[in-house]
Order: C-alpha cells, then sequence, then structure tokens
C-alpha cells in the first residue's frame, strides 16, 4: 500500500463517476444511489481515498437484526433468547479494479469492523451477504461464518471482532 491514504464517509465532493469493481451492481448502486442513501440514512457508506483523490474502494454498514433461529446453535448457547439480535449490515463492498490486489479489500474490512465495533449502538455482529462464491471465500479467510442454512450470508460475532482490535 503506497503513500498516505484515508477512508472517510462519503461527501458529495467524491468522484464517483470513474469507479468500477468490475460487479455492475456494486458500481450501479456507488454511482447512483450511495449518496441518497446516506442523505436519507439508510446507509453510511465510506471511501478509500488515494492521496491523488481517487477512490479505491468503499463500503457501506447499517444497522440490521438476525433472528436467533438464524444462528448456528453453537452460537446461540449462551445468548439470550430474543426473537431478533441487533446486528450491523456491512452491505457492499467493493475495490476498483484498477487497484485490486493490494490489500485495499482486507483494509476496507478491517475499517469497517473497527468502526461497527466503535459503534455506541449494541450489535451482536457483523453480517455480509457474499454476492458470489469469491466473496464468499474472502470472508471465510477474514472468519466469517456461514449462516447454517444461507452459505454466502455470513457473520462474525462481534465479541471475536473486540479481540482484533484489543478492546
Amino acid at each position: 500500500m503506497e503513500g498516505a491514504f484515508r477512508v472517510e464517509a462519503l461527501a458529495p465532493h467524491h468522484d464517483r463517476a470513474s469507479f468500477a469493481s468490475g460487479v455492475e451492481p456494486l458500481d450501479r448502486y456507488f454511482r447512483t444511489q450511495a449518496g441518497q442513501d446516506a442523505r436519507k440514512n439508510v446507509a453510511a457508506p465510506f471511501v478509500l481515498v488515494l492521496p491523488d483523490g481517487a477512490i479505491a474502494g468503499y463500503y457501506t454498514l447499517s444497522a440490521t437484526g438476525i433472528g436467533l433461529s438464524e444462528l448456528p446453535a453453537q452460537t446461540t448457547r449462551k445468548l439470550p433468547r430474543y426473537p431478533l439480535l441487533p446486528a450491523t449490515l456491512l452491505g457492499r463492498l467493493a475495490v476498483d479494479l484498477r487497484y485490486r490486489g493490494r490489500g485495499y479489500g482486507r483494509l476496507l474490512l478491517a475499517d469497517a469492523l473497527l468502526r461497527s465495533l466503535r459503534s455506541e449502538i449494541a450489535s451482536f455482529a457483523v453480517i455480509v451477504d457474499a454476492k458470489d462464491d469469491g466473496a464468499r471465500r474472502f470472508y471465510e479467510r477474514e472468519s466469517f461464518l456461514p449462516f447454517p442454512d444461507q452459505p454466502k450470508r455470513l457473520f462474525r460475532p462481534m465479541a471475536d471482532i473486540a479481540g482484533l482490535f484489543d478492546r
């Protein structure tokens, strides 16, 4: 990873027009919907800005819930029997094709996990819905666990994430 970069909330001055991850729904969302979602508090988009101002990648966070019955039995053993547990949804994560292979995907994921952990809102886990098997493998390598009946839906408990950041 070269130079000084920053991850910041998406703002009107960020140039989204040239972003191309190679995944059309992720690109279309970023170019046309992300700003509106941010303004309406539907999702919180964050961008990885390189020293030259280019956007190397982005992700979104929002609140969601997990049905207790959706989780693996070994995960629910010590949890309260609420029908719905609070969680954080990592809704989208994409890296521009020009910047692939530089570790930016992992950097964006780490930033998303840290922001989720620092939130003052209760959240049992971070959830992702992998778009394809390659994305699923990426999240599994980062210690996300699949939901029993939904192999492309994965989660990582907040207690596990806290261990990453010594909290």
